[in-house]
Formats: C-alpha cells, structure tokens, sequence
C-alpha cells in the first residue's frame, strides 16, 4: 500500500471492504440508554481477579497526537540515519506494505485484537501475523532463531501488564520513515485499561546499534465496538509495486514556486472519513509556515509539501501527493490525495 494512504488507514488500524461483520452488535457489553457502547463504564476482571484487556482495539484518535511526536524524535545512529534517508529518496519502495512483509515491531503498529487467557496472550492482527504473549513464567530465550514478529513474555505490574519482547530479525523497519533496527532490539510494552472503552499502551524501544537513545512511544487505544476484524491479505491482487519507479529526486525536479498568497488559501482543517468507516475520522491540519505549506495528522508533527503546480503538492515524506480543489464558489473546498490506489478526498471544513 502507498505509503500516503498507509498513514491514514494505518492510524486508525482499518482494512478494506472485504467481508461480513462490519456491523453486528457485540454481545455482553455496557451500553448506554441510546443502545451505544458505554466506554466509561467499569473494566471487566477476568476469574482471577486481573484486568480483562480482551477486545478488539483500534487506535483513539485524541491519543495520536502524542505518538506521533514521540516518532518524530526519534534518535538513530548515523549509518541508520543514511539508510533512512536512502529510503525516503527510493519512495520507500521497500517498505513492508509494499512488500507485503510482516510489519515486526514497527512503532506505529499497535493491538488488534487481544484474547487474555491465565497463562496466555495473543494477539491476532488483521494481515494474518500474530503474537504469543507468555505469562506462565518463562524467560525469553537466551539465543532466538531471529523472527519477524519476535518472542515475548509478560508478567503483571498491579493492574498493568507488562510485555518483553526480543529476537527480532532485522528485515522490518521501525517506522514509515525507513528506520532501521538490528537483532539487538527489545521492546517493553505497559498495557493498562483504565475503563471498559479505553485501553493505554506505552512502548519503549531500545537497540543501542541503531539507536543513540531508547524511545518511548504513548499509545491510546478505544475499543472498536458492533464490528469485527476481517482478513487482509496484501499479496492478494497486488499491483503496487510496478507503479513505485523513480526517487525523491526526480519528483522534486518539478518543484515550482508558487505565490505566498495563493498557499494561504489551502490552510486549513481538513476531515478524511474512510469510505468503509464513515463514523471514523481523520483530522489534517494544513499550515503555511513562510512560504512554506505544512501538513500534520491529528496533531502530530508537521511535515512540508513541495508545489509541483498551483494546486498539487508532492508529499516527500510519505512518497505520495495531496492536490487541493475549488468549489463552484471558487473556495478551497477540499484535498485529493494520490496513492498507487487511487484518489481519495478529504473535506474542508467550514468551506463555503
């Protein structure tokens, strides 16, 4: 998948429209007198008096934010920082999402669905991959095969569950920006569920040969209620990667220059709201900094968009463009943006 879309269907941990389910009332759970899931009703326990964190979990939006300037300061060694500035000018043609390769550790990838068992965890995600978190006392092993999604171990810390994680191969990237990471890499995640609705997570990474520093990412996770997780299968049909030609470099050759004021007439609030969860909501925040137009997501760090005409822009850092269009009253009335799948439009708000 394009890396601009990986963003926004990423944040919110959707998939396409493939299947059944996407709308059936979950049973068993607290509601409110208007039939909507009560977030803020109690935790449940489970028989041996542990916080149950079983459910199906998609990223809160109010939460994103945070993580995603937690991301951006991330500190790599030099030879990482080179690698990572390779990739970027490649187009991130070898992300995983391209390739269709498990994403392993990924700072951004979060909790799907979480089963709980007395001795068990798993963790089930939607491109079939999924995690063992063992809880019967174990360490984790002293000399791994290296894997992609790791070996991990938990025990509890009160009401939080703390999860060890280690024997990663070094085949995935720590984040959409092509980061690199070694087999030295572990990573200690915190999971608390303060109520029914709202699950937190804080993940530290620590791999002292790509990294200077370890890096602590805040995640909040909102139970994703009256829906269920259905397959995707990125190799199925895939068609993406004969479209990623060309680097960095090339695009920005096309670079204009265009009018301070004519950049001011995109700032803005804009809304994407995926065709298959149209009650979701992605928040892009169009800024002008000098004569320079930013973009941020959900609060998260802001990230420059190069003019190639008046009106398309090419988005470096995530390989794809954004192009704004006028309503008949001649007002920006909303964002296109480009993936190797299609266009797809964010709404501005308060548009005339």
């Amino acid at each position: 998948m394009k890396l601009l879309l990986l963003l926004l269907v990423a944040a919110l941990c959707l998939t396409p429209l493939q299947a059944q389910w996407l709308h059936y009332p979950t049973p068993g759970i607290p509601r409110t007198a208007d039939g909507k899931p009560n977030r803020t009703a109690p935790a449940p326990r489970t028989g041996d008096g542990r916080p149950d964190l079983s459910g199906l979990w998609r990223e809160d939006q109010s939460g994103s934010g945070p993580a995603e300037k937690a991301i951006a300061a991330i500190a790599p060694q030099p030879w990482a920082d080179a690698l990572s500035k390779k990739r970027k000018e490649e187009l991130f043609k070898d992300d995983m999402s391209v390739l269709c390769q498990p994403f392993g550790p990924r700072i951004g990838e979060t909790v799907r669905k979480l089963i709980q068992t007395p001795g068990l965890i798993v963790l089930l995600n939607d491109d079939l991959t999924y995690r063992q978190i063992f809880l019967d006392g174990r360490p984790l092993p002293s000399d791994p095969n290296p894997d992609w999604m790791g070996y991990s171990v938990g025990h509890w810390e009160g009401d939080t569950l703390v999860i060890e994680s280690a024997g990663f191969n070094d085949r995935t990237w720590l984040d959409g920006s092509g980061h690199p990471h070694t087999e030295s890499l572990r990573v200690t995640e915190r999971l608390h569920r303060s109520d029914f609705g709202h699950l937190e997570m804080e993940k530290t990474f620590d791999d002292p040969k790509a990294l200077t520093k370890p890096l602590t990412v805040p995640i909040k996770l909102e139970l994703d209620a009256d829906t269920e997780m259905i397959e995707y299968v990125c190799a199925e049909n895939e068609r993406d990667r004969q479209h990623l030609v060309g680097n960095a470099a090339d695009e920005l050759k096309n670079a204009v220059a265009v009018a301070p004021q004519i950049l001011s007439e995109y700032t803005g609030v804009y809304d994407f709201r995926p065709p298959e969860r149209p009650e979701l909501n992605i928040v892009l925040t169009v800024t002008l900094d000098g004569n320079q137009l930013m973009v941020d997501m959900d609060g998260g760090p802001k990230r420059p968009l190069t003019p190639v005409s008046e009106t398309k822009f090419f988005f470096l850092e995530a390989g794809g463009s954004i192009e704004f269009a006028k309503n008949d009253q001649g007002a920006v009335s909303e964002m296109v943006i480009g993936a190797v799948e299609g266009t797809f439009k964010a709404i501005r708000r308060n548009a005339p």
